[in-house]
Parts: structure tokens; sequence; C-alpha cells
């Protein structure tokens, strides 16, 4: 999905659900080295991160909670309950969907840090 994403806090309340939102979503969206090789195991970040989406949701927060929503939709409707060994072609489509998620988190990670004027924090992320 292609989305064009902004953001601009409509008050303190906003700007602090905003940050939160930002600090939750730089953190690692891929398996980290705890991951057992399932899918279902590699899609338990990101429903750990829909989670505080849905915590957050509110204000001018709600476009890009649902994007989230939208976007990880089949991921996780694919992939969450599946607790199956990966082989080579079941890990491609796993990276492809978990690629997909990743490219649209990047997405509203950027529009939050303009947003609420953490553009250098966003920055230094990216290295």
């Amino acid at each position: 999905m292609d989305w064009s994403l902004s953001w601009t806090p409509g008050d303190d309340a906003d700007l602090l659900a905003g940050w939160r939102l930002w600090l939750e979503l730089s953190d690692q969206v891929w398996p980290d080295s705890s991951w057992t090789g399932t899918p279902a195991d590699a899609i338990r970040r990101i429903r750990e991160l829909l989670a505080v989406c849905d915590e957050l949701e509110r204000g001018t927060l709600t476009p890009l909670v649902q994007s989230m929503f939208l976007t990880t939709g089949a991921a996780v409707g694919l992939w969450w309950d599946d607790d199956q060994p990966l082989d080579v072609d079941r890990a491609a489509l796993l990276h492809a969907d978990l690629a997909v998620v990743a490219e649209h988190i990047d997405r509203v990670l950027t529009a939050l840090a303009a947003g609420g004027g953490w553009t250098d924090l966003n920055t230094v992320r990216h290295r």
C-alpha cells in the first residue's frame, strides 16, 4: 500500500502519545536472537506493536494508527498461529511480508518525527 503520511499533534497529549509511539516503533521490528524460527514468533513483535498502537490511538494519531492495522493485517492474519518451522519458500514469503511492515513503519516513524520535531533523532536512527 502506498500511504501518504503526515502528522501534526493537536495538543500536548497528542505530542506525548506520538513520542511514545515513535519510541515503540523505533524498536526492532525484525525478529531478534530469541526468535524460535517460526512465523508466529516472528509476527509476535508486530502484534505487540499493534497492541501499543491500539492503546495510543487518539486524536491526530488515529490515521497513523489505523494505517498500521491496515498494513500489517495480512501478515498477522497469515502467520500469527503458524508454529511450523520455515522452509526456504515460506521463509522468503515471511521475509517479504515483514519487509512490507518494516517499510510502512519507517514511513510512520518519519511522519511522527516530522510532526513532533524529532527529525534529527529519526536521521540518527537510520545510521
